[in-house]
């Protein structure tokens, strides 16, 4: 076996000649090939290549396989560990958990994810918002109804378990070499409820429509309960996601050590995917994959930058409260829809939006209520095309691209939507990423509001042993509990909590 790193291979080459060539043997004696990184350098538009990191092996060698892990006997002498929320947090840490022998339950608010899927599809078809079961809560937590991006800034060597793991259970293969892996919305559904069954076969349980309304910690251990109801467990994890709101007030109101934190808020943006081609890949634009983009901009002493592209994608209606209005984007596997959206945020903090600890929750929401009340009720979307939006006017009609939100939309002018600093330094941001991605300030470009679950406002303060500081056997995880910034690191920190749990609970 041979390892090739950042091997070049033009578009539309054949990988394997180019390895041979690379390996000075002939192709007919090269046997199989293992992908380890693939990535598209498009640097130079006249010269766009694939960059490739791959084993190489010669006819007739063996391919080194990685051995499968084995679960542990379930240890009937321990009470269950609970474990808040089946988002990716929630669902690695239970795995990892049975995986060593210890059982789990899991409390998840929201439905399982083919019931979520019809609570979703009626709220887009009546306005009818289900406050439990929605884009942001249920099985699979909000990345389910995104894009499935996979891509992290996480230096981790649980990264790669979380992966092969996505894979064992549906995900496709690509995401184990993709520089960009994506699941997409159509794949990630299976791939949750395939963890879910695992889950189910080593003996956990999974409880859905039961939200953890309050805990009580005790000797040895912790009390959950869903309204009457009591669960003693062994420890608690509260993998909970970034707009469990009523939890967090709950925590604050029984002593947790908690802070506030920075987040951003802003708009999603629309183009043609055709532009966003054309302005990244020039003419080799219809020859490659759906282009994305990231871009970051600086003004008015705030950070501005796009969040959650989602290239051939559309908008979504993410709301979780009555009479408030949030909107995410998402896309399917292969990209293919007509626009290209992402969101457009910008830095907020305590100066934006004041001190205690749950200010940060009540700005999202007050924002939320205020698109609610511009946009007509309903949840249709305030919307504004990008030639008024940069004017700081009322748009009042479209031009090529047309929104793509599921419920009805209704022009308002941005100023009010977002009140002055935040449009000014979006607007400003907008310009700049404009010098960086040709067309990006398009006329005929299309922005929907208001984004503002890009991260949890909160941070559950946790030791070195990933404790919680005040509350002992409660562990905070991954992105509601501030620790976590995607579905990977979320799965990675769920990794992470649970050997810390079986460590405080074995030892």
């Amino acid at each position: 076996m041979k390892r090739i790193e950042n091997l070049r291979v033009p578009v539309g080459a054949n990988l394997s000649a180019a390895v041979a060539k690379k390996l000075r043997i002939p192709q007919s004696e090269l046997g199989e090939l293992r992908l380890l990184r693939r990535s598209l350098d498009a640097r130079k538009k006249d010269d766009i290549a694939y960059v490739v990191t791959l084993e190489a092996y010669r006819k007739g060698e063996r391919m080194i396989e990685e051995p499968t892990p084995t679960p542990l006997p379930l240890r009937k002498d321990l009470p269950p560990v609970g474990i808040v929320g089946a988002g990716p947090c929630g669902l690695f840490a239970a795995l990892t958990l049975l995986y060593a022998g210890i059982p789990v339950t899991v409390f998840e608010r929201g439905e399982s994810v083919t019931d979520r899927q019809k609570a979703v599809e009626g709220f887009y078809r009546t306005g009818a918002l289900n406050t439990q079961s929605n884009i942001q809560f249920g099985e699979g937590g909000a990345g389910t109804f995104s894009d499935g991006k996979l891509n992290t800034q996480t230096h981790s060597p649980y990264v790669k378990q979380v992966l092969k793991t996505f894979v064992r259970h549906g995900a496709p293969k690509e995401i184990l070499w993709e520089n960009k892996p994506h699941v997409g919305s159509d794949n990630l559904p299976r791939v949750v409820e395939n963890m879910r069954k695992e889950i189910l076969s080593l003996g956990g349980s999974v409880l859905f429509s039961t939200p953890i309304t309050d805990l009580r910690t005790v000797k040895g251990g912790v009390t959950a309960y869903s309204g009457e109801k009591s669960y003693p467990v062994s420890a608690l994890i509260l993998a909970i996601g970034h707009s469990a709101r009523d939890t967090f007030s709950t925590l604050l109101n029984r002593g947790f050590a908690m802070e506030q934190k920075p987040f951003a808020v802003g708009m999603r943006v629309e183009h043609l995917q055709s532009a966003i081609q054309k302005a990244q890949y020039g003419k080799m634009g219809e020859k490659l994959p759906p282009a994305d983009y990231k871009l970051t901009a600086h003004a008015l002493e705030k950070g501005i930058y796009s969040f959650c592209m989602c290239p051939g994608g559309v908008v979504v209606a993410a709301a979780s409260e009555e009479n408030a209005l949030a909107v995410n984007g998402m896309s399917n596997y292969l990209r293919n829809g007509k626009n290209a959206n992402s969101a457009i945020v910008v830095q907020v903090n305590e100066k934006d939006f004041g001190s205690g600890v749950l200010a940060g929750v009540n700005y999202q929401r007050e924002l939320e209520r205020h698109a609610f009340r511009l946009g007509g009720g309903n949840y249709a979307a305030p919307v504004c095309r990008m030639q008024e939006f940069l004017q700081g006017k009322t748009s009042s009609t479209f031009g090529e691209v047309l929104p793509t939100y599921p419920l009805k939309t209704q022009f308002a002018n941005p100023v009010t939507l977002l009140g002055e600093p935040l449009f000014n330094a979006m607007r400003h941001g907008l310009t700049q990423m404009n010098e960086r991605l040709s067309g990006f300030t398009h006329p005929d470009a299309i922005l929907t509001g208001v984004e503002t679950r890009t991260s949890s406002p909160i941070r559950i303060l946790r030791g070195e042993n990933l404790q919680s500081l005040s509350h002992p056997l409660v562990f905070p995880a991954g992105e509601g509990a501030g620790y976590a910034g995607g579905i990977v690191s979320a799965g990675v920190d769920g990794i992470r909590v649970a050997q810390n749990v079986a460590k405080a609970l074995l030892n």
